[in-house]
């Protein structure tokens, strides 16, 4: 139900706030409806609280947010940015009485450049849209989340997302050329280029990149483009241990070898994939790697990668015969996050990334956590670059399993940062993690990083109360 200015439920703040909206807003784009505005209120993180905006706001004009930030700024309103709602830190969750500032109605590609190589586009296009409709010009747009036929390019800048393709290709910020930017009170600022270079001033690009919406509201974004690869093959490897399977990774490596994909899923998640999806995965096996090149042979090179497999211990290597069969194995590992939440019904999904010639030690010390906490933790892993995705399955109803998933999920992190890591390598602080970035940066980092953020809002108004 979208409500009228005449028709929402206001007190004398609320009235205020919604009046101001509304001199500059259709009234399509303010929801004010309890009923609406809860399912605005979290993204999907567990463990992280959320309180009840005051408005949801869905602009579809840069001149609109400049609107709803200028009355952000002169009522002091917290504005709290979102795309999707696919994150899982808790970074586009809701603080009490705030303005949700909706994306996803500012969903145009505007511009597909094949000679620049760019994209230029709004927050609120897809991701999977976007990569489909370069790919008509025979480009390829990398970065590619797992969640990514529903997250949005908007949320992707927020948290510097990753995906199944950074061992070859990078994340987000890599691909991130030039943004315009709303900032808190409602000026337009533009940062960075569409030229292949450019190193005037300060990279605020950058800056703006991974910020969590904490800095200003992207409302355009210039995009580079890759030439479009060969489909890639893949090849399955079993492992009798998971030390095995990283013993692989490390040769491979090591070898020279850039594959465009080098997944790990552990024993946990081979059944919870096949009881979702009924793929027939080997269940027998304790670590299952999956390797895929896109090179113009990349049979050649699933051979070679095959025999360092085989030579650090694997049990069985079966290369993918076409892409249909690839794409499957792909599907398998996209599915991993979905099926793992069904095993209890609630996860937590850690984020750690740890140097790769450590990620063995990562994995042992996952199992030594879950037998300790009695909990079942399911591992998958961007293996290639390190980035493991522990997942600890619990029954939410039930305090015990609560406290005890909360204590693994904390142990895991901090096992993260022992062996070198990082707290995050693609999910972003949020609200879930805002200890360790302390813990990680330390004193003086932190000193720095409310600097940046006092210089870019002074008020404190844009997505208060996460990251520190």
């Amino acid at each position: 139900m979208i409500m009228s200015r005449l028709e929402a439920p206001r007190d004398d703040v609320t009235g205020n706030l919604l009046d101001r909206l509304l001199a500059g807003l259709p009234a399509e784009a303010v929801l004010t409806d309890p009923d609406v505005t809860v399912a605005y209120a979290h993204d999907m993180a567990g463990f992280c609280p959320a309180g009840a905006p005051a408005v949801v706001v869905l602009p579809r004009t840069a001149e609109e947010v400049q609107h709803v930030m200028r009355t952000a700024t002169e009522l002091r309103v917290p504005v709290v940015p979102q795309g999707a709602r696919t994150g899982l830190s808790g970074g586009a969750n809701a603080t009490e009485g705030c303005i949700v500032l909706s994306l996803t109605r500012m969903d145009r590609i505007i511009e597909i450049n094949p000679v620049d190589r760019v994209a230029v586009v709004e927050p609120g296009v897809v991701n999977a849209v976007l990569s489909r409709a370069v790919g008509e010009h025979g480009l390829y747009y990398p970065p590619d989340p797992s969640s990514w036929e529903t997250c949005t390019i908007g949320g992707n800048i927020g948290t510097a997302s990753g995906g199944l393709c950074c061992v070859k290709y990078g994340v987000t910020a890599e691909y991130v050329l030039g943004l315009d930017v709303v900032l808190a009170d409602g000026r337009l600022m533009s940062t960075g280029r569409r030229t292949a270079k450019g190193v005037a001033g300060y990279d605020l690009t950058r800056l703006f990149v991974g910020s969590e919406g904490s800095l200003g509201i992207v409302v355009r974004a210039i995009l580079a483009l890759k030439p479009q690869p060969p489909r890639q093959l893949a090849l399955a490897a079993e492992f009798a241990s998971g030390a095995a399977a990283c013993d692989a990774v490390c040769r491979i490596m090591a070898g020279g070898h850039v594959p465009s994909l080098l997944e790990l899923m552990d024993r946990t998640t081979v059944r919870a994939v096949n009881e979702l999806t009924r793929m027939g995965l080997p269940e027998t096996t304790e670590a299952l790697l999956l390797a895929a090149f896109d090179t113009p042979d990349p049979a050649a090179d699933l051979a070679a990668v095959g025999a360092l497999c085989e030579a650090a211990g694997a049990t069985q290597v079966v290369p993918a015969e076409d892409v249909a069969e690839s794409e499957l194995l792909l599907q398998a590992r996209r599915s991993a996050l979905v099926a793992l939440d069904a095993v209890k019904g609630t996860t937590m999904i850690d984020d750690v990334c740890v140097p790769r010639s450590r990620l063995g030690e990562m994995l042992e010390g996952v199992e030594r956590i879950a037998d300790k906490h009695g909990l079942t933790i399911g591992v998958v892993a961007h293996a290639g670059d390190g980035n493991t995705h522990p997942t600890v399955c619990f029954d939410a109803a039930d305090p015990d399993e609560r406290r005890r998933a909360r204590e693994s999920f904390d142990e895991i992190m901090g096992l993260g940062l022992e062996l070198g890591g990082t707290i995050t390598g693609e999910h972003g602080v949020g609200v879930l993690k805002k200890e360790w970035l302390a813990r990680e940066i330390g004193p003086v980092g932190v000193e720095m990083q409310r600097a940046v953020k006092a210089a870019f809002d002074p008020l404190g108004i844009l997505n208060p109360g996460k990251l520190f």
